[in-house]
């Protein structure tokens, strides 16, 4: 590799050929320009060259200290393009930022140390439903013929906002860390993303119009990301997700995209998840200490 690896803050990052790269690569939503800009308070990209391969590093201070963090709802990052050597790659992160924790995307199979799986599940939906459906759990199975039975209606919907205010109402003790700022910049970057088709709304509700589930998705060339879902105590007594789901995967079946459930480590969420049999494709928590003041140093 003769190319040189580049430290570039965000502001001085040339944006077209970063999402070029992007795109090139297939990597995931996060990696937009635009979404980093949104959803990141600071940070820099590390540029191979003329843009072949590039890692964004996101990071806060503290006491003057740079460290890195992961953004909320920003699932993973990493590097993308051109193959490098990873020790090339760290010595350049460190120059910058001695302490913090990198989500690696799936493609980073690295050998690092304190590295750690952490689970994410697809669906291909180049395919029939028939089929995707073909192989659903029984317990799924068994859900489906009950939702049947509540005359659930699933609607397509842009109401962004109230998709975000019921993730946050539902779930906000398991997201501690997400600000209210992040919130508005996530409904934000959401609205942006509407404009051009790429964020909408699917949900289901019942007979007197009272929404049971509702799935927040976001989209670019190759899929369709689960990035937040949430589902009422009516819904889960009318297994209104489970049909939320299904609908969703038959909706774009046989399309060259891939549904993203968006994780998840959590074990009810997990089992929830595999009922719909889907392929596990990880990705990796780095955790990374270069200060020698502070302990377990790697």
């Amino acid at each position: 590799m003769s190319a040189k690896i580049q430290l570039i803050p965000a502001q001085n990052i040339d944006a077209q050929l970063w999402d070029q790269c992007v795109h090139q690569n297939h990597a995931p939503i996060y990696l937009q320009y635009s979404y980093l800009n949104t959803m990141s308070l600071n940070w820099i990209g590390l540029v191979l060259g003329n843009y072949a391969g590039i890692m964004p590093i996101c990071y806060k201070q503290k006491w003057g200290i740079r460290y890195s963090y992961t953004p909320a709802f920003i699932q993973q990052l990493g590097w993308v393009g051109e193959k490098i050597d990873f020790k090339i790659l760290e010595s350049t992160i460190y120059e910058f930022v001695r302490y913090g924790d990198v989500m690696l995307n799936h493609e980073n199979d690295f050998k690092l140390q304190n590295i750690t799986s952490k689970t994410n599940l697809i669906i291909h939906l180049n395919q029939s439903y028939d089929n995707i459906s073909s192989y659903y759990s029984n317990d799924l199975i068994q859900n489906l013929k009950k939702a049947s039975k509540e005359n659930l209606k699933y609607l397509s919907s842009n109401e962004i906002t109230q998709a975000i205010h019921l993730y946050k109402k539902l779930y906000s003790n398991r997201l501690s860390k997400t600000t209210q700022i992040d919130y508005d910049n996530f409904l934000n970057l959401c609205l942006h993303l509407n404009e051009n088709g790429n964020c909408f709304v699917r949900k289901v509700v019942n007979t007197e119009n009272e929404l049971l589930s509702i799935a927040l998705l976001l989209k670019d060339d190759c899929r369709i990301y689960n990035i937040a879902n949430a589902t009422t105590d009516l819904g889960r007594k009318t297994a209104a997700n489970h049909f939320l789901i299904d609908q969703i995967l038959k909706e774009f079946s046989t399309t060259d995209l891939i549904f993203d459930f968006e994780g998840s480590d959590l074990p009810g969420v997990k089992s929830f998840y595999e009922n719909f049999a889907p392929i596990h494709q990880p990705y990796y928590h780095w955790h990374f200490n270069k200060l020698w003041f502070l302990p377990n140093r790697n």
